[in-house]
């Protein structure tokens, strides 16, 4: 089975143990509407790619990981969409969450994604007991604070904001989780994939504000503009576009260069080189010039 039918498969698991019996019935829609149809699924696609490197000798563990660390990129959108935060009316080409749903079931949604992931990992768990507690510990902070994607999102409130810790809580975490999860679900030591999914997610990061800078709509599938409109930090703004078009191309080479030693090395520099490419907005092409 290929990476991205493995993916879909082990979403589509996760997502019956919210629909099962008992259930309110529009909870579990709003649910299935944030993880469906799929995205780029860039961040569970590293967490195989990691894992393969490795041996991957554990693949109903991978494929969890893989599952969980969608999950929690599912129910960070949901709640950077919100009118508290964002207030963005557009996500994947749809209406968000919050306009689709409601703003209460939108919170219960993005809240209830996150739990699901860590009841994915428990019941995949059972089976490699001894590989479970690295992939919580990972992928927990990963979340929550003081450097994960909670903590990200609570820069944005803060009067003065660093640039480089809010890109890396925000975007990099997550990142540096699925390659350290899919090497840890494989039974690898982790820690050599960590400085890889750290400059993946900054480079994703700076990439993302060039498309919010940049594109439109129907190009980014998402509301556009709203760095500006809001205030947020961006690379973007911060740098002007030629810098950092710049910038976004050396993390990338320190992307690819942080690749730990492995069989799989060349497919996970293509890999890296083909997102780069999609992740840059079309009118970049004027700028870089």
């Amino acid at each position: 089975m290929d990476a991205v039918n493995r993916i879909e498969k082990a979403l589509g698991e996760a997502l019956d143990i919210a629909n099962g019996p008992g259930r309110p019935p529009r909870l579990a829609e709003a649910m299935h509407y944030a993880v469906f149809p799929r995205g780029a699924r860039v961040r569970p696609r590293l967490v195989l790619a990691a894992a393969a490197a490795c041996g991957d000798d554990a693949p109903h563990l991978t494929d969890a990981a893989a599952a969980a660390i969608e999950l929690l990129h599912c129910a960070s959108l949901v709640h950077d969409d919100l009118p508290c935060f964002d207030d963005a009316a557009i996500r994947r080409g749809k209406p968000a969450l919050h306009v689709a749903y409601g703003e209460p079931l939108a919170v219960l949604a993005g809240d209830a994604l996150i739990v699901l992931a860590f009841q994915v990992l428990a019941r995949a768990g059972t089976t490699s007991p001894d590989r479970l507690p690295a992939l919580l510990h990972i992928i927990g902070d990963a979340v929550g604070m003081p450097l994960g994607i909670a903590a990200g999102q609570a820069w944005e409130c803060e009067p003065r904001v660093d640039l480089g810790a809010y890109q890396r809580a925000k975007t990099a975490s997550l990142f540096s989780a699925a390659t350290m999860s899919g090497a840890a679900a494989a039974g690898a030591d982790p820690e050599p994939w960590q400085r890889l999914g750290e400059k993946l997610g900054e480079a994703y990061q700076v990439a993302d504000d060039l498309r919010d800078a940049l594109a439109d709509e129907e190009e980014a599938g998402k509301t556009t503009g709203r760095d500006a409109v809001l205030g947020r930090p961006s690379a973007a703004l911060t740098l002007g576009i030629p810098a950092c078009l710049r910038h976004l191309e050396d993390l990338v080479g320190e992307a690819i260069a942080a690749i730990p030693p492995c069989p799989g090395r060349e497919a996970l520099e293509q890999l890296i080189l083909l997102e780069a490419r999609r992740l840059v907005p079309k009118a970049a092409a004027a700028h870089a010039a």
